[in-house]
């Protein structure tokens, strides 16, 4: 927590301890406070049970309001929606369990660019209205212009009006003050100046103070305040207007802030006849409530959002979609890891209530994680638009959590199998050099999903004949071969088929007897010159499974095409490494960040020379690609090893054989590079480029023509899914970590797989915020080519199954026999797995461990007795999510709605007692939940709105797109 406490000592500590101080002063002032991570650093280490006692009192008066309440105001363009739904719950849990009290409206001042998912989890989570800010300046502009800055967006085509919110966009003052007075060369409205780091100034006197409001200037000063406030009021309908007072980094000395504020209003209400405007002090709840209580009809906005977002016609603020793609990606595996480690962690505690693992000390693990994984969410996290040593700091934070939930999940499994406590433990996620011994090994394999998955998982080990058993003793197959990474060590490829949350275990032994793993043979082929090639003999190299037959050309090394063999559709595909060469002087020109995009001129081919090795054998074959700057180079600069898989009878294959893996190798880059992967392919696309919006919903992303900036305007996110297609046929990208993406061209997708920057300006050098990644990063995307039919009934399940691989650990074995393991599930070999639909996803199954109430009333009586509930945890409470994956309309069966019997659903766990339908933060019941019902022309009747059907006798009917919320209370609990 570097940073934050480095942020704390300058800033954020004073923040709280000095508004509290100042709001206690005076009723009428008021405060809005965001992010709970910094609240509670503040309330857990420095309040003391005054100021906790004044800030109850605040709260109950109106004083402060917690707006949105997450842990941290998310960005909304490179997270994934699990983990905006993590974060946002994680902040509520604390703030319902601390004061009774559920954020009613967001304050999305800050992200970059605002997605369509945004709205939809607002409401879900029980907002009656949502804020943003950041959006192209062009469009502001207009909407500004036109007085459409404030509509009813229905952010999801499949839950539209149900799950509508009131949307207010802030004009082109944005959230900030505008800090300039006419009548003086200092700044207004900024009395408390700026904020120093490291250390607070000995003589409290910080740089950049406005000037104090004095009798003098006390007119001149509400004659600004006023004409600005006028300019504002013609940009909106209603006669409130909403004038932020503060910016980044304020209200560190409030005393000075309010006190000149005091005056400032004062006078302006003592003369309102001749400015014609009244002034108070407000929160967003107050301004939202008198717009709404206007009662006015509102346009209605779809589900398309505000991305990409430009503040000029060259800021094309896309950069950021890959900006540290490191930081992205082990984000994206803490994720992962934690949604395994949850579900893993309630199951052992519902059927092991007397085991020896400390609960407590496990949750606390878990929490380690929940923490880190919710801050990197931050708009200046998982963006990479951070300085080097915050970076560090979320890095250091994610791998710590890691190393805890992998630490819990080793103890519970060795735990489950009665091991002898002096037996090596060691746990490895997807991590290949983990080093396993000579000896015999378990590997442990557990499937973090519902759905019964059948896949591979690689282990390193250090022979080439090696033998793979499961629990009963029958082999299993398994493939080994040279690793690509290291010469010393060989990829060993394990075909796993697990059911739902639940773990198998396989012992790998050396070579004993006939039973060995199938061996990897390699050809490797002479490197060519791809700038030489010939184009008219192509010899084409076939590489085959069942659904695909990929063709290498044997002149470049290149891919050439693709054939689907179920439908015999043959795509011409071939795939090359790009740069984008960009300025890093501002005297030349726009510059590339961290946070924006401004190519020079189109990408440029970085390599003339490719070199091929194909390693193939029974169950899998990997194309290995070296690109190299020339044919003479000695070392390459990218690779791309693509993977395809072949699975034996008796098997489930359908997703396996269907998705062509591939992984690059991209870095270290050449200074101000951008590096692209560009597929080009003859679809007929029309330049139509699909992107998901945070791995719930589907974008339409047409290229658009500008006369400026085209390329980078162009650039998207990709969260988890891209596509492009044709009539008949789509080729599908599947992610494990954000990109930015573009079709530049007829047929072509692009993935930004790196960049490397270092720029002059001045505001970049301050923060050190220049982009100097000499890292080398190794993402992995699967390629899903086929009809629309087929790919839509694939897409959703693959890209669920690339982030939740299975979490591989290792235990090793010390001579005596193995006992047959006592399962997760006892029943039969493979126990009674939690399986859902595969339309379905049960999106979260875990022990949050509140202490509150789910029962509005008594929750808030006990915190006004001061009867809040210490001590440990509550182990009884299990919270579910369950999210239908598709749209009405998508499929003809998948999109239809399903009916779940939670019971039967959760017998695994145990016999369920009572199940409570929760908002999607789980602090509000369903049926007391009324939203405000904003008039729209459609449905001009103004009220409050009801959200969803509950459930009877826990049978639950999931309708498209929906994210369903419950706590679950088993038997004997």
């Amino acid at each position: 927590l570097f940073f934050f406490q480095e942020s704390m000592h300058a800033y954020a500590a004073n923040v709280y301890t000095s508004v509290v101080e100042e709001l206690v002063k005076e009723k009428q002032r008021k405060f809005i406070a965001v992010e709970q991570e910094f609240f509670r650093l503040w309330w857990d280490a420095v309040a003391t049970d005054t100021y906790k006692q004044q800030v109850h009192q605040l709260l109950q008066e109106g004083q402060l309001e917690f707006v949105i309440g997450g842990q941290v105001m998310h960005d909304e363009a490179v997270t994934l929606i699990d983990d905006q739904i993590l974060q946002l719950t994680e902040g509520h849990g604390f703030l319902y369990e601390t004061f009774g009290i559920r954020p009613q409206f967001s304050w999305h001042v800050d992200p970059f660019g605002a997605s369509a998912t945004t709205p939809t989890l607002f409401a879900l989570a029980g907002f009656n209205a949502h804020l943003i800010s950041r959006i192209d300046y062009d469009l502001k502009a207009d909407m500004q212009k036109n007085k459409k800055l404030q509509f009813v967006w229905q952010g999801s085509p499949s839950l539209s009006e149900g799950q509508e919110i009131f949307t207010h966009v802030m004009d082109q003052y944005s959230y900030c003050t505008p800090s300039h007075i006419p009548f003086s060369n200092r700044s207004g409205f900024y009395w408390n100046g700026i904020a120093a780091f490291p250390d607070p100034p000995k003589d409290g006197v910080y740089p950049n103070m406005s000037l104090p409001v004095t009798d003098t200037n006390i007119h001149l000063y509400a004659q600004t305040m006023v004409a600005n406030i006028k300019e504002r009021a013609a940009w909106f309908r209603t006669s409130d207007v909403l004038w932020p007072w503060g910016c980044d980094k304020q209200f560190f000395n409030a005393s000075v802030q309010y006190s000149n504020m005091d005056l400032l209003l004062d006078y302006i209400n003592k003369h309102s006849d001749e400015f014609g405007v009244t002034v108070q002090y407000a929160t967003v709840g107050d301004y939202f409530q008198a717009v709404y209580s206007r009662n006015l009809t509102w346009e209605i906005r779809d589900s398309q959002d505000f991305l990409p977002y430009s503040t000029e016609p060259f800021q094309a603020w896309t950069g950021f979609y890959t900006s540290r793609s490191t930081l992205k990606g082990i984000a994206r595996k803490a994720s992962s890891l934690l949604y395994a480690g949850e579900s893993f962690f309630a199951q052992y505690v519902r059927k092991h209530p007397a085991s020896s693992i400390c609960k407590c000390g496990a949750l606390k693990q878990l929490q380690s994680l929940r923490w880190a994984v919710s801050e990197v969410q931050h708009h200046d996290g998982i963006t990479g638009t951070e300085s080097p040593k915050v970076k560090d700091m979320y890095m250091n934070n994610l791998m710590y959590g890691m190393f805890n939930v992998k630490k819990l999940m080793a103890s519970i499994i060795f735990d489950m199998n009665n091991a002898k406590k002096n037996r090596e433990v060691y746990s490895s996620v997807y991590v290949k050099d983990s080093g396993i011994p000579d000896v015999d090994h378990y590997v442990v394999v557990y499937n973090p999903l519902a759905w019964n998955i059948t896949t591979f998982v690689v282990v390193s080990v250090s022979h080439l004949a090696m033998s793979v058993y499961d629990e009963l003793g029958h082999p299993v197959p398994a493939q080994v071969q040279t690793s690509a990474e290291s010469h010393s060590t060989y990829d060993l490829y394990i075909l796993v088929a697990i059911s739902g949350l639940s773990y198998r275990k396989y012992n790998v032994k050396p070579l004993n007897g006939k039973q060995s793993a199938f061996i990897g043979r390699s050809v490797k082929y002479k490197r060519k010159d791809i700038t030489r090639a010939d184009q008219q003999n192509r010899q084409l190299l076939p590489v085959v499974n069942n659904c695909y037959q990929v063709f290498f050309d044997q002149n470049t090394n290149l891919m050439h095409s693709i054939t689907e063999r179920e439908t015999n559709q043959t795509v011409q595909l071939t795939q090359e490494f790009l740069e984008y060469h960009v300025n890093g002087d501002v005297m030349k020109g726009p510059i590339s960040d961290n946070y924006l995009f401004a190519p020079n001129a189109s990408a440029v081919p970085v390599s003339k020379a490719v070199g091929l090795e194909v390693v193939s054998g029974n169950l899998m074959t990997e194309i290995r690609q070296y690109f190299y700057s020339n044919v003479t180079s000695e070392d390459y600069i990218y690779a791309v090893y693509t993977r395809m898989y072949t699975v034996p009878e008796g098997y489930d294959g359908k997703l396996l054989c269907h998705r062509i893996e591939q992984e690059y190798s991209a870095g270290p880059l050449e200074l101000n590079r951008e590096a692209v992967l560009r597929t080009s392919t003859n679809l007929n696309t029309r330049q139509l480029l699909y992107t998901d919006s945070n791995g719930y919903q589907i974008q339409k992303r047409p290229f658009k023509a500008y006369v400026n900036n085209t390329v980078a305007r162009n650039y998207y996110p990709m969260v988890q899914t891209a596509y492009i297609e044709d009539d008949t046929t789509r080729l599908m990208l599947l992610a494990e970590r954000a990109h930015g993406v573009s079709s530049q061209g007829n047929g072509q997708v692009e993935v930004m797989l790196h960049r490397r920057l270092w720029n002059n300006l001045q505001w970049d050098l301050n923060y050190s915020l220049t982009l100097n990644d000499s890292s080398v990063v190794r993402p992995v995307i699967w390629l899903i080519l086929g009809t629309k039919a087929v790919t839509n009934i694939l897409y959703r399940t693959s890209g669920l199954a690339l982030e939740h691989r299975p979490v591989v650990m290792f235990g090793a074995l010390s001579g005596d026999k193995p006992k047959p393991p006592r399962r997760l599930q006892q029943n039969s070999a493979h126990g009674s797995p939690v399986t859902v639909p595969p339309n379905l996803h049960l999106q979260t199954l875990s022990i949050p461990g509140w202490r509150y109430s789910s029962n509005h009333a008594e929750q808030v009586h006990s915190i006004r007795m001061g009867k809040q509930k210490q001590g440990d945890a509550d182990f009884s409470r299990v919270l579910l999510r369950i999210r239908h994956l598709y749209e009405v309309g998508e499929d003809p069966v998948l999109s239809q709605p399903v009916m779940v019997n939670l019971k039967s659903l959760l017998k695994g766990l145990g016999s369920v007692m009572v199940v409570e339908e929760r908002s999607l933060t789980g602090t509000w019941d369903v049926n007391t939940l009324k939203r405000w019902k904003w008039k729209t022309a459609q449905y001009p009747s103004k009220g409050l709105s009801n959200s969803t059907e509950t459930s009877e006798n826990c049978i639950v009917t999931v309708h498209p797109k929906e994210i369903r919320t419950f706590f679950v209370y088993f038997q004997g609990q």
